[in-house]
């Protein structure tokens, strides 16, 4: 594989191939797994895992990627493969989430700075020895009639980018995510709203990436969708794709390769039906695909309950989501397909 920063930059969004991301904090897991009555331990943990890198029709035709946390970057499967092994040899790419998490800002109430650019450049040397060739930093941009603040956003834009130029140097292809989230509180704004933060926001970002020199073409960006708060009317899947379509094109060079989408509080159909919708407005110049979470592992977590004997349901429930979302990237899922499986 290319060590070069724009040939895994590419490889991570083409071919209808997106990313799976399983960064889940151990709290994070904590609660899915308490969804299920599983306790979170880190037998579990790897066991969930496991069954999810292991499937092998899964990772070779739908997955470019997986980002990881720490603890499963450095994780053996129970036969004592590298989970970093099974990755690679599925040929996808590994990755790490890098940030330590969003804190409360100091003098901006209801808003948060992501924190773990201290000692980073060590770590990231770290993660790159034990095989990561991307990672992930998480913005959270607060929406409402008053939020975000300018000054939260261009914190968070700053952190961004020295977070990518830091990636970079190390030989690490940057993952820049601002996410102006659709299920924060109160969750009311509609869609035009998120419109106008989530362009403000991309333009205030690729401000702090140029600044901070970071190579457009050795990077990818995981934005949210434009859509409504989870509290308020829902616009139409052709809407959704419009606007986001819309305030990308205003906002992201196309020396970008690629967007790969987070699905931030969607239900796991929606995110698929958007992702679709978005790739047959056709004319887009950059590669677009998935980097989700939720949306790839739920039914596959619910399938997989825990127990030995339910791996192979949990990982056909895993496959199939890859495959709906595949066919999204290249534009080509319908509802029907859903029916099928």
């Amino acid at each position: 594989m290319s060590e070069r920063l724009e040939d895994i930059a590419v490889q991570m969004v083409t071919g209808g191939r997106g990313l799976l991301a399983a960064d889940e904090s151990t709290s994070t897991i904590k609660k899915r797994f308490d969804a299920i009555n599983l306790e979170s331990t880190e037998t579990s943990r790897r066991d969930y895992r496991e069954m999810l890198f292991r499937s092998d029709e899964a990772m070779k035709k739908y997955i470019s990627g997986v980002i990881l946390f720490e603890e499963t970057l450095f994780q053996k499967a129970a036969d004592g493969t590298p989970f970093v092994d099974i990755i690679r040899a599925a040929g996808a790419i590994p990755g790490i989430k890098v940030d330590t998490g969003a804190k409360p800002m100091a003098k901006y109430p209801a808003e948060t700075i992501t924190e773990g650019l201290d000692g980073l450049g060590e770590r990231l040397a770290r993660y790159y020895e034990a095989g990561a060739r991307f990672a992930k930093w998480r913005g959270v941009i607060a929406i409402s009639s008053t939020l975000p603040t300018r000054g939260s956003v261009r914190a968070n834009a700053q952190a961004l980018a020295r977070y990518a130029a830091l990636c970079q140097e190390a030989g690490i292809v940057p993952i820049v995510e601002p996410e102006c989230l659709m299920d924060g509180k109160p969750g009311d704004h509609n869609i035009d709203r998120c419109a106008e933060v989530t362009e403000s926001t991309l333009r205030i970002v690729f401000e702090e990436l140029a600044d901070a020199r970071v190579n457009l073409e050795g990077m990818i960006l995981k934005p949210n969708m434009v859509i409504d708060g989870k509290n308020a009317r829902k616009a139409s899947v052709a809407e959704v794709a419009e606007r986001t379509v819309k305030v990308l094109k205003a906002t992201v060079p196309p020396a970008v390769p690629g967007i790969a989408f987070l699905s931030g509080g969607q239900t796991t159909e929606e995110a698929t039906a958007h992702l679709s919708a978005i790739n047959a407005s056709g004319d887009l110049p950059w590669f677009v695909t998935f980097s989700y979470g939720r949306a790839l592992q739920d039914s596959a977590l619910k399938a997989w309950n825990g127990k030995q004997e339910n791996v192979a349901a949990g990982q056909r429930e895993f496959t199939h989501r890859a495959e709906m979302n595949s066919l999204a990237a290249k534009g080509n899922w319908k509802k029907d397909l859903e029916k099928a499986a």
